[in-house]
């Protein structure tokens, strides 16, 4: 265990009947009160990635974090990061340029949100994706267990096209429930530098899809990592406070 995550408790989540298999991954959580399931990016749970959920745990939450894939502690180089796409593109777990298709992870990530909440209860879980992961918040949404999902800087599937670049990774059926727990008051937090080519048109297609219940944040520049690698304080501040309002 790398020393970042020293003071996690290490455990594991097993979800079944995920299309009739059943997936199994490392998880670390921290903290009192309630839920939150943070989402790593590309290459894998980086120092500035720990040290963003430190941040979501000093106020107060249970941060679950899922190891997906890459090396826990492992800083971003320019060696591990192809290395991880690579795998993922071959990945049966994970969709990267299909339109129109959730990632099967996203099962996987909604059965955890549904143990969190059972185990720390309140009015559901936060859940915060980001890059490669920015979607799975979106598609944990379609569960009730998500009150507060958090998109930052969502990248798949990969914008080579522009059909890829406004496409949301979810299969119609689970955009029509994310549809509708918008309309019912369900609000989505989303983070992006407006010149990132690597998030497209995505939010723009958030704003058609789910009109207010949407909040968008757009910071000047083309860098990436909001909250992370290029972290904007005042993006950390709107997630923590967006946590605050919708979880306690």
């Amino acid at each position: 265990m790398s020393d970042l995550l020293a003071s996690w408790a290490l455990g594991e989540h097993t979800a079944d009947d995920l299309d009739g298999e059943s997936l199994t991954f490392p998880t670390y959580r921290k903290g009192s009160g309630p839920g939150v399931i943070v989402i790593h990016e590309v290459p894998g749970m980086t120092p500035q990635f720990i040290r963003f959920a430190e941040e979501v745990v000093a106020p107060g939450f249970t941060v679950v974090l899922p190891h997906l894939f890459g090396t826990p502690g492992a800083p971003i180089s320019a060696v591990n990061v192809p290395t991880v796409i690579s795998r993922l593109c071959v990945s049966r777990e994970f969709v990267t340029l299909a339109t129109r298709r959730t990632s099967p992870v996203s099962g996987w990530l909604r059965s955890l949100a549904r143990e969190l909440h059972a185990d720390v209860g309140g009015p559901g879980v936060g859940a915060i994706g980001m890059c490669f992961t920015g979607g799975f918040a979106l598609g944990m949404m379609v569960d009730e267990a998500v009150a507060a999902p958090v998109l930052c800087q969502p990248s798949v599937p990969f914008a080579v096209t522009p059909g890829r670049a406004r496409d949301l990774g979810l299969s119609p059926a689970d955009l029509a429930a994310v549809r509708k727990r918008a309309a019912g008051g369900c609000e989505v937090l989303g983070l992006q530098y407006a010149g990132d080519p690597m998030t497209g048109s995505r939010f723009d297609t958030l704003d058609r899809e789910l009109g207010d219940a949407f909040i968008r944040v757009d910071f000047k520049g083309h860098r990436h990592s909001t909250v992370t690698l290029h972290r904007q304080q005042e993006g950390v501040d709107r997630v923590l406070r967006f946590l605050s309002e919708k979880l306690r």
